[in-house]
């Protein structure tokens, strides 16, 4: 089977590449293309049997290769969507890794795509643009206890969530803390991710709050917030990528 690899970040890339090379998937990836501009010309004029696409690249979406081109082969999106999107593309067969991509999840992957082509079942665009015009819902406000009274924060009055324990702390832009007892990760698949991001274990941050980046080390960044925090904020190393991304976006 020949593949192609349209991801933006050389590191993924060649890891992904790697994994293909190193398990016995009979793939063999003929093409590495890291924008959407050379992806539509490339696909334009060649044909593969599979496709390992993100989402998010440096001039664009990956969704505009469709407004381009009409494509039936079969994709596999390497991707950190959050989790509403992530259960779309898997009702509608279309399927996804998720970042860092783990080793067994692409073998699944690549077996259930091999599957679909012994069943003669092609990959349906018309499923995938519908995943892409889905819309969700995201939490607007949230109800919150101060003293003896209960507030409305408005979703765009947070700055950061910082997980503590069991519950989670709910910083505004004026530094007024809130307690709201749910996960992080409950809490994630709630939030736009065109506003907020998970940058670590602990932390989500707001697009409004950020102020400026330090380089941390080789492949991190130290986030400084406002309100300013009491403790770094650190970028985990699996994530940098896509979130430089997604403040360049």
């Amino acid at each position: 089977m020949k593949a192609v690899i349209i991801e933006d970040e050389k590191l993924a890339s060649d890891y992904l590449e790697t994994l293909l090379q190193k398990n016995s998937f009979n793939i063999d990836v003929i093409k590495i293309i890291d924008n959407v501009k050379d992806a539509i010309q490339w696909l334009s004029q060649h044909t593969v049997d599979i496709i390992f696409l993100d989402i998010h690249l440096g001039d664009d979406t990956s969704f505009s290769i469709f407004e381009k081109l009409h494509i039936n082969t079969p994709i596999i999106f390497t991707t950190a969507y959050n989790e509403y999107a992530i259960k779309a593309f898997k009702l509608n067969s279309i399927d996804y890794l998720l970042k860092p991509i783990d080793e067994d999840e692409l073998r699944a992957s690549i077996d259930k795509l091999k599957k679909r082509i012994l069943n003669s079942n092609p990959f349906d665009m018309q499923k995938l643009l519908e995943v892409m015009q889905q819309k969700e819902d995201y939490q607007e406000r949230f109800m919150v206890v101060s003293g003896q009274k209960i507030k409305s924060i408005l979703i765009d009055q947070v700055a950061y969530f910082l997980s503590e324990g069991r519950y989670i702390k709910l910083v505004t832009n004026n530094n007024e803390k809130y307690l709201l007892d749910q996960s992080l990760e409950n809490l994630e698949n709630k939030l736009n991710p065109n506003y907020f991001y998970r940058v670590n274990r602990q932390v989500i941050v707001s697009f409004t709050s950020i102020q400026q980046m330090i380089v941390w080390s080789k492949s991190r960044v130290k986030l400084e917030l406002n309100p300013i925090t009491e403790f770094d904020v650190i970028v985990s190393i699996d994530k940098s990528g896509e979130f430089k991304k997604w403040l360049n976006r």
